[in-house]
């Protein structure tokens, strides 16, 4: 063979070598889809370590069922916040909540900012259950109705609206998502863990309240 041919040959080899590299190191982080970053988790907790006890739910701020939990949640909380710990994890269901993912920026977008909580709060307080009206079915969410709340919590809204299109909040966000694909369960929100058990409350107080004390029992925390 002569040098000529064995240098095009060489540079061929190269440039597809190239290409391949190239092409398996592109990320797939839109909405919903599964991050190949090396992010972790969320850990957005409140309440405390004292017994040892936490309750986590995995929710979509869109999903009307979870609107409906919220104060139910918020009440659970408040009453037991001096003994167990409460998380909230992102499951956005983008293929049937339009805005679920982008509610999920909005908050993981205020958590930069140190306000998870106010934001989380606001998020589902404005939710229609019905999707008629409000954020839920808004074409421009963000600008329509996020950047108020932003403002109302007392958040940098220009450093708002940047984190909220920011790899780093999508990748949180698909990081959760991840973690709650391992637990092996179909994908539904709300989904409640307590102490890493799955338990399926109603819409009552009361059904919260029976499963945490006898957790706290079982564990000599009364």
């Amino acid at each position: 063979m002569s040098k000529q041919f064995m240098a095009i040959l060489a540079a061929i080899i190269v440039i597809l070598g190239g290409i391949f590299y190239f092409s398996g190191h592109k990320s797939n982080g839109g909405n919903g889809g599964s991050s190949k970053s090396s992010s972790q988790p969320t850990s957005h907790v409140e309440g405390s370590t004292s017994s040892g006890v936490k309750l986590v739910e995995y929710g979509d701020y869109e999903c009307p069922y979870c609107g409906q939990f919220y104060p139910v949640v918020k009440q659970v909380v408040d009453q037991y916040k001096d003994k167990i710990q409460f998380q909230f994890s992102n499951l956005p269901l983008s293929q049937i909540h339009k805005n679920a993912f982008a509610g999920a920026r909005a908050a993981e977008a205020a958590a930069l900012q140190n306000k998870f909580w106010e934001m989380h709060d606001k998020l589902y307080e404005n939710q229609d259950p019905n999707g008629a009206s409000g954020w839920v079915a808004s074409s421009d969410p963000l600008n329509q109705y996020f950047t108020g709340y932003a403002s109302s919590i007392g958040l940098n809204v220009t450093q708002f609206k940047q984190d909220f299109a920011s790899t780093k909040v999508n990748d949180a966000i698909n990081a959760d998502i991840a973690a709650f694909k391992k637990t092996g369960l179909d994908e539904s929100t709300p989904t409640f863990f307590l102490d890493g058990k799955q338990i399926h409350p109603g819409y009552s107080a009361t059904d919260f309240q029976k499963a945490i004390d006898a957790e706290l029992k079982a564990k000599g925390k009364p």
